[in-house]
């Protein structure tokens, strides 16, 4: 028993120190096993599934790592045999690296570009060109992990905080289940109202228009005008769960941006462009509407911004490319000196053949599949391992990846060297941001094993089979999305790859790509972007500049995306000032939950519009019970906080039900009636409060 104690004395001091080893492992520990594997790539390619539908709704993904630790944790603590420190570390290491295969692959900018300039890319070249440039981050990594970890010992933020999530979880088994019986519910509530809005689309989002043209026949026009108004400029109610659960991760400071962004862009630079005929088409229409004039001043206030912070950066490009001796930091560069003994060590050999090879078929699989020329492959490779040391290095010290103002910057690289050639820049730049990515996302994990004692080999292994295991399934599923779904319509507005390619085409076609006079706004936009870095780096009111990257997202989603999030930012700010503890241990899962369900959702949804089935006869007309059964089961619940969690959506659902369903023809009412009358909303709305506050008086008996 003394012993134990002073073991774990000893380890808490040590973990004091953040670049020193957190945990001792014993000799014989479990670490790569098959059921961490199986574990780890299941949970990392569910992770990088969900990442395709919420990247090409809003722009970005997230990472899976520490959602792969607390799952493949928590699915063997009810066993008698859990996993260990370091299986749960191979299973974050295999599932991150399958999860990262979203971005990697280019599925969230770099490949639906080249679909929405007409360009089809044939399955299996994508999925081998994915697999080459995947590898090719991992063999960049090895090195520099050496480097930057073992020596410089940088601190990578997200890598600490998984490492100490493994530790908590260790230490508290029950935490660990908590926060998956949170997240699997999340999952299945999300899930559950993704595929009911299949079915009845105004689950997700209510008729507004309609009720507009209901205030129009009881004699409100300015109110009805306004709606309409609000409506016709994507100000809509839209209540998705992933792009809520969203709102809880990304911050106030980027939602705030998102919606300030939107009310800028559809709210006044919209209206204003439609007004002055600059862009006379539909709203929605990229081609001649509101949408295709505004894109571009939110494209420029994205790249300027990325391209300017990467400018002020230039220090972190000094220190990546130095590689100070070891001996100046007073370090060892012997195996010994390492916590892995040279046995666990990655060989250079595998390195150094995996760089060749990966490189030699990269280049060939780029020439087979967008006509790259060689040189061209072989320039984005030398550009893609330059720009993997400074990733690496800035993820390290600030855990920010600035992967997409290097994007931008090698698209104008490859402006300047295959002008006019679109596929040539769209794609070779897809290959040098998307190999120096993986390399910096994959730092992360190493420096996890660095500070649990791991074996560096055997994490290098995983991650070669997450990442063969995570293209094999993003793939498929792409192409099941773009199939069911036009990539850059209202249900998947894909942001990022619009930002690709318009900067693709104002490279090709200089100022004539722009619409009518949107040349003052983008210049504006431009200047914009450029003093928000600058003035970050002076400190000058720091602490109230918005993102230009989130604000220039805005610009090119529907507004209502943007809104949502900020419910979503709502609900956890009043939720962490009821229960902040409670708020700080389940924020991630309940988010990471709603983004998991509906994307899995997702995937089902489009395989059923894929076959025609887009509503059943049954739902529509006796899927009110559903509602009605679940505000029974809620009445008669024990526990308070279930009827408070099933009650609210209930009245929600059944309200739509009722407007939107054939209930009331059963009845013999107009239901056309009853869908332009505001007044049913407020029926119902007076009834719920009632209902409320009657349980509410009983909780409190």
């Amino acid at each position: 028993m003394t012993e134990k104690k002073d073991t774990a004395s000893e380890q808490k001091n040590l973990s004091d120190n953040i670049n020193e080893q957190m945990y001792f492992p014993e000799p014989d520990e479990a670490q790569l096993t098959v059921r961490t594997l199986v574990a780890g790539c299941a949970i990392g390619c569910v992770s990088a599934c969900t990442n395709i539908y919420i990247g090409l709704k809003i722009g970005w993904t997230f990472g899976a790592s520490i959602i792969c630790a607390v799952l493949a944790y928590a699915i063997f603590a009810p066993t008698k045999k859990k996993l260990s420190v370091l299986e749960t570390n191979i299973a974050q290491t295999a599932g991150s690296a399958a999860g990262s295969m979203t971005s990697a692959a280019g599925l969230v900018a770099a490949i639906p570009a080249m679909e929405l300039l007409g360009y089809q890319v044939p399955w299996l070249s994508l999925l081998l060109w994915a697999l080459c440039t995947a590898f090719l981050g991992v063999f960049f990594a090895v090195p520099l992990k050496r480097q930057l970890v073992d020596v410089d010992k940088l601190r990578f933020p997200s890598g600490m905080a998984v490492a100490q999530t493994i530790l908590a979880m260790k230490s508290e088994k029950g935490d660990a289940m908590a926060k998956a019986k949170v997240l699997i519910w999340a999952a299945i509530l999300a899930g559950l109202f993704r595929l009911a809005n299949h079915f009845v689309p105004t689950i997700e989002m209510p008729p507004l228009e309609k009720w507009a043209i209901g205030l129009y026949s009881i004699n409100f026009y300015d109110l009805g005008f306004f709606m309409s108004a609000m409506c016709m400029f994507s100000f809509k109610i839209y209540l998705g769960p992933s792009l809520m659960g969203a709102g809880f991760l990304i911050g106030p400071k980027v939602v705030v941006s998102l919606v300030i962004g939107a009310i800028i862009a559809w709210g006044i630079l919209g209206p204003i462009a439609y007004e002055n005929n600059w862009a006379p088409g539909n709203v929605m229409s990229y081609e001649n509407g509101v949408r295709g004039w505004i894109i571009w001043p939110g494209v420029a206030l994205m790249v300027s911004e990325a391209i300017t912070a990467l400018a002020l950066s230039w220090k972190t490009f000094i220190r990546a490319l130095k590689f100070p001796a070891a001996k100046a930091n007073g370090a060892n560069t012997n195996s010994e000196a390492i916590p892995n003994t040279a046995s666990e060590a990655i060989p250079n050999s595998w390195w150094l053949y995996g760089l060749l090879a990966g490189s030699l078929l990269t280049i060939f699989i780029s020439s087979i599949a967008f006509d790259i020329q060689w040189y061209f492959g072989l320039l984005a490779i030398a550009l893609s391992a330059v720009l993997a040391i400074v990733a690496v290095r800035s993820v390290g010290e600030t855990d920010i990846n600035p992967i997409g103002g290097m994007g931008k910057v090698t698209q104008l690289v490859f402006g300047i060297f295959a002008p006019g050639h679109t596929p040539t820049n769209l794609m070779s730049a897809a290959l040098t941001g998307a190999g120096a990515s993986q390399a910096a996302d994959i730092m992360q994990d190493l420096k996890t094993g660095k500070l649990l004692g791991a074996s560096a080999k055997k994490q290098f292994i995983a991650q070669l089979i997450g990442i063969c295991t995570g293209v094999v399934c993003v793939v498929p599923v792409y192409y099941i999305f773009s199939s069911a779904y036009k990539i850059g319509d209202e249900q998947l507005p894909a942001p990022a790859a619009y930002a690709w390619k318009a900067m693709a085409e104002l490279l090709a076609k200089g100022f004539d790509a722009l619409p009518p006079y949107s040349v003052p706004a983008v210049l504006i936009a431009t200047f914009l972007g450029a003093m928000i870095p600058i003035l970050k780096k002076l400190q000058v009111g720091e602490k109230y500049l918005p993102s230009g990257l989130a604000m220039g997202i805005a610009f090119i989603i529907p507004a209502y995306y943007s809104f949502v999030m900020l419910y979503g930012l709502v609900i956890w700010l009043i939720w962490k000032k009821i229960a902040p503890k409670n708020n700080e241990d389940m924020t991630f899962s309940l988010a990471s939950g709603l983004i998991a369900g509906e994307g899995l959702m997702g995937i089902v949804n489009a395989i059923l519009t894929m076959m025609g089935i887009t509503q059943i006869p049954a739902i529509q007309e006796f899927g009110i019970l559903v509602p009605i059964l679940a505000f029974i089961y809620a009445v008669r619940s024990k526990a308070s906080w279930e009827r408070w969690l099933v009650v609210i959506p209930s009245l929600y659902f059944l309200y739509i039900g009722c407007v939107s369903n054939e209930a009331f023809k059963i009845l013999g009412a107009d239901r056309a009636n009853l869908i332009s009358n505001p007044s049913v909303i407020g029926a119902f709305i007076a009834l719920g409060s009632l209902i409320l506050l009657v349980l509410a008086c009983k909780n409190q008996k």
